[in-house]
């Protein structure tokens, strides 16, 4: 059982559909869970259905929505490292990299989660993971936790193929549900709410697994 976990991802609702579950299964073996958002998302196009957020209050509505995700996980320390959303790729390597390495440093990790460099759509995710795999690989290797990696991209597993950790969270389902509901100003699916909401069965087939990379140091 991983006993310290961080997790480094850039947006609020990142965590929701392909790590929540997992996320409230571990914390309730005992895991001790860091989540590390990089930004607020506050360049986000959604507003909500219909729209209750602007430009100028979005930045405050998904900060409060992202407690609220992690509330639902159980996720007991989060932290909002102030980057600027959709310019991850831009910052100072060095600046990211050295803020990256003190909390690995302070949290001692045995287990980081982020996503997979160069599968996973957006640019901020690809920096993101790219910042974290890089200052974890220059740690001496008996130091280094593993790495779980996100990947969604459409041809990712022809790459780097099948996921090597399969995650049953069917179990966590509750959890997980409410971290994707919690983001109510990006997510208005029907099938995730009101009355063309997915039956049990259906919610299992389409969320009670979450897979993911471990990084090939």
């Amino acid at each position: 059982m991983h006993a310290r976990i961080l997790v480094i991802l850039p947006h609020p609702d990142d965590e929701a559909f392909g790590l929540s579950g997992t996320l409230a299964k571990y914390i309730s073996q005992g895991a001790q869970v860091t989540y590390a958002c990089l930004t607020l998302g506050e360049m986000g196009r959604n507003m909500g259905v219909p729209p209750f957020a602007n430009r100028v209050t979005l930045p405050a509505i998904r900060k409060g929505e992202l407690e609220a995700s992690c509330k639902a996980i159980g996720i007991q320390d989060l932290r909002l490292l102030g980057f600027h959303d959709k310019t991850i790729e831009f910052e100072d390597q060095d600046k990211l990299d050295a803020q990256i390495d003190a909390l690995i440093q302070e949290v001692q990790p045995t287990l980081v989660v982020t996503f997979y460099p160069g599968y996973s759509v957006h640019p901020d995710h690809d920096a993101c993971g790219a910042a974290v795999v890089r200052t974890i690989g220059r740690m001496p290797a008996e130091r280094r936790p593993i790495v779980y990696c996100l990947a969604f991209s459409r041809d990712h597993e022809a790459h780097i193929g099948q996921p090597d950790v399969v995650e049953d969270v069917s179990d966590y389902l509750a959890q997980k549900m409410a971290s994707i509901q919690a983001h109510k100003s990006q997510f208005q699916a029907p099938e995730l709410l009101g009355s063309k909401a997915l039956e049990n069965v259906e919610l299992l087939a389409r969320f009670g697994a979450e897979r993911f990379w471990t990084y090939p140091y």
